[in-house]
């Protein structure tokens, strides 16, 4: 079964530690509007240091949730060509879907 997903990509500039500090704030402020058992049971994200990539899981409002917020933050701290983002289809068996709530890699 194929899964919607946002893909992000971001720019150079911002510094990756600020990512994961945008990407953690997101999922607690998410958390605080769903509750912990949401959070356990729907929200999926993974962000790739190295590549500067992040992925966020969109077919739960959970996951929505987490991609408006983290956009919003990125936006308003780093303008809006700061990074891109796709909502797209991913296959079953891709590495990114592998990724557990709050996976760093």
């Amino acid at each position: 079964m194929n899964r919607l997903v946002y893909n992000y990509s971001f720019s150079k500039h911002i510094p990756v530690d600020d990512l994961e500090d945008s990407l953690m704030i997101a999922a607690l402020a998410a958390e605080a509007l769903h509750g912990r058992a949401a959070m356990k049971q729907d929200a999926y994200f993974c962000l790739d240091k190295k590549a500067r990539t992040c992925v966020v899981d969109a077919e739960t409002p959970v996951g929505c949730d987490i991609a408006k917020i983290l956009s919003t933050f990125v936006t308003k701290g780093y303008g809006e060509s700061s990074f891109k983002i796709e909502r797209v289809e991913e296959h079953p068996g891709n590495r990114k879907l592998l990724c557990a709530i709050g996976a760093i890699l």
